[in-house]
């Protein structure tokens, strides 16, 4: 198997991409933590592995993705101890053996490269990856594959977190969707102006590429908390929770090979 790992603001993600069925097989989540160590990894990993009765050696190849820096040398080492491999770590210089190009790759997160590498390979044309996560993220490639843009807005969690951390009445509340555009009370009225508001949020970014740029664009959903957005399937062309995963995959392979 192939291991992705997506090292986020909230999670480190283990994907695992099976090549003999050309799927992917299983997802691990590990929230993030400032003080996370190689033998957490290990424990956790190692509890997995033995629910799944899998062995070490099951695991071929590693790439990884991570906007922590801080959690670098700790998965490199966790990789090199419990695997026995090193990981393959995405870095502003794998972009040259791929179909799309950015101006200024530094800038531009390795976890959304990730994105816009999988989502242009799967479509070859112009499109927009609308990532949900700790930041909600509009990644915007040209139909040649040129990434003209990329906006970021913070996320719906971090946006509850927000309104929770700094009012003095207002609870923190769980992550659903209202039946109710009205807010009939406190919490209804959170998860209301949350969620509508950003589907507002997100329908109002999208046409504003699309004005500015004079272009239709395949519109691609991902992120852990897309699946709480599914009020906006009609304006998606596709939803695919595991695109950064695919994408740390698919340049790894382009990089160093099978």
């Amino acid at each position: 198997m192939f291991l992705s790992i997506d090292a986020g603001n909230s999670n480190i993600v283990f994907g695992f991409y099976q090549d003999e069925t050309n799927a992917w097989e299983e997802v691990l989540r590990v929230p993030t933590k400032k003080d996370l160590r190689v033998f957490n990894l290990e424990r956790k990993v190692a509890m997995y592995f033995l629910e799944k009765s899998w062995g070490t050696d099951s695991i071929d190849q590693i790439g990884m993705s991570t906007v922590v820096p801080d959690l670098e040398p700790v998965l490199i080492q966790f990789c090199e101890r419990f695997f026995g491999k090193k990981p393959y770590v995405i870095n502003e210089n794998s972009y040259n053996k791929l179909p799309v190009t950015a101006m200024n790759p530094r800038e531009i997160g390795t976890d959304l490269m990730a994105n816009i590498t999988a989502a242009y390979l799967r479509f070859r044309t112009a499109c927009i990856i609308v990532d949900f996560g700790t930041a909600l993220t509009f990644s915007v490639v040209a139909k040649e594959g040129e990434v003209i843009g990329v906006n970021i807005v913070p996320g719906i969690k971090t946006a509850i977190n927000s309104l929770f951390n700094n009012t003095a009445k207002l609870p923190r509340v769980e992550l659903k969707l209202p039946e109710s555009a009205l807010g009939k009370n406190t919490v209804h009225a959170i998860q209301a102006g949350i969620f509508y508001g950003y589907s507002g949020l997100v329908k109002g970014m999208v046409e504003a590429i699309e004005k500015e740029t004079n272009c239709k664009y395949q519109l691609i959903v991902t992120g852990g908390m897309s699946s709480l957005m599914g009020h906006l399937g009609d304006r998606f062309n596709t939803v695919d929770v595991n695109l950064t995963l695919k994408g740390i995959f698919q340049i790894t392979r382009l990089n160093i090979g099978n």
